[in-house]
């Protein structure tokens, strides 16, 4: 046990990840107190691991630790999670299975490559609209646009549509009030609510047909089921990319030397992208609810109480991780928890790897001396980190074509 003294804690205050230091807490709790009894604030009361093992144990054990009642913390006068037992990521095996099993193929290794030449089209799309700017908001403009197309080829959303649904999901993500969010992902729901109806008379090759039709035990989806998956694939395909990417490109130019190796070294690319996953590790908290007694470090866990991973704290655990406050783009082995683990591991993680690889080498190729252009503004929020704004300039461009 470390004797520091503890410092306060309190992981649910949404400024300790925009201007806070939320990684002296973890390394505190993880030296002395790994199971930490959290105690309720406008939130309700958890448990908060945040020791590597504990989490990825924890991750493994669904029968004990439940994601059907949730996975993120939310006010008790909220009520339940409307997708509790009914998605892909609030559900235990064996519904979760047989939902996974409808869109698993989509993402699958042979299907992200299949999509591959159209990924690279929209990365170089993105980043050469921002090039002919001089300057861009890194967020906005090209981190949040990439998986967003992306994710809209597969669903099937027309092309046409797609600046709509990159408003919404602006909105539905950074706007300032709760009232904004709220009505943009309400919009989002209603979409998908029509799309599902059309793709349901008449399927085509995309994921919103697949839910649309499917059976399930020999019966259709229920149409809010099918509503809520699209939502889900949706906003999963989306957000985490867009942070991670962004966040990536915070630490590339926090740590430029790190950056010129990739330049110097494109064959790293792989590497850094596990390293820019590792370190921004941008779901901040997942959430698993206890479905029967369990003991972990003389703890006693009762049935029904909230057992909260602190996933940047797994990603900086000194017992796994050498010099783990240390971004380095070479690091090997990695394995991190940024994607999860065991039944819930990230059904796209395949799919956000290639587009943060090529991302990344689309900006290698075309501008590799990009440039901090203004003050970063990171995310008010406990359920994930990372930028909210990243003004960036371009300088000298490469050549065009891909390596």
């Amino acid at each position: 046990m470390n004797t520091t003294s503890a410092p306060p804690i309190n992981l649910v205050q949404p400024g300790l990840y925009s201007h806070g230091d939320p990684f002296t807490q973890w390394k505190w709790l993880r030296a002395n107190d790994p199971v930490h009894r959290h105690p309720p604030t406008e939130l309700p009361g958890f448990w908060a691991l945040t020791r590597y093992d504990d989490i990825r144990e924890a991750y493994n054990d669904h029968e004990t630790f439940s994601s059907a009642h949730g996975i993120l913390l939310r006010p008790d006068e909220h009520g339940a999670d409307p997708g509790g037992g009914r998605t892909l990521a609030l559900t235990d095996p064996p519904r979760h299975r047989q939902l996974r099993g409808l869109v698993n193929e989509w993402f699958a290794v042979r299907a992200v490559r299949a999509l591959e030449n159209d990924m690279a089209d929209i990365a170089q799309n993105v980043v050469e609209r921002a090039l002919e700017a001089g300057s861009c908001d890194f967020v906005t403009d090209i981190a949040a646009r990439v998986p967003l197309y992306v994710i809209c080829r597969m669903m099937g959303i027309p092309e046409s549509d797609w600046e709509y649904m990159y408003t919404l999901t602006s909105q539905a993500f950074a706007a300032d009030d709760a009232l904004t969010r709220r009505i943009a992902h309400l919009e989002i729901l209603g979409y998908f609510d029509k799309l599902r109806e059309a793709r349901a008379a008449d399927p085509g090759d995309d994921l919103v047909s697949v839910l649309a039709t499917a059976e399930v035990d020999g019966a259709r989806l229920d149409p809010q089921d099918v509503i809520l998956n699209c939502d889900n694939l949706f906003v999963g395909g989306t957000e985490n990319t867009r942070i991670a990417a962004a966040g990536g490109m915070l630490a590339f130019l926090e740590h430029p030397d790190q950056w010129r190796a990739l330049v110097e070294d494109p064959s790293l690319l792989n590497s850094a992208v596990e390293e820019v996953l590792r370190w921004t590790s941008t779901a901040t908290h997942i959430m698993r609810t206890a479905t029967r007694p369990v003991t972990l470090h003389d703890r006693r866990i009762a049935a029904g109480d909230k057992v909260v991973f602190w996933l940047p704290s797994a990603n900086r655990d000194e017992s796994v991780f050498d010099e783990p406050d240390r971004f380095d783009i070479a690091r090997k082995p990695n394995r991190h928890l940024a994607l999860g683990f065991g039944e819930h591991f990230c059904l796209g993680s395949m799919l956000a790897r290639v587009e943060l690889r090529l991302l990344y080498r689309e900006l290698l190729t075309r501008s590799p001396h990009l440039t901090l252009d203004g003050q970063p503004k990171l995310l008010d929020s406990i359920v994930v980190n990372g930028p909210e704004r990243l003004p960036v300039a371009f300088g000298p461009q490469g050549r065009k074509e891909s390596p």
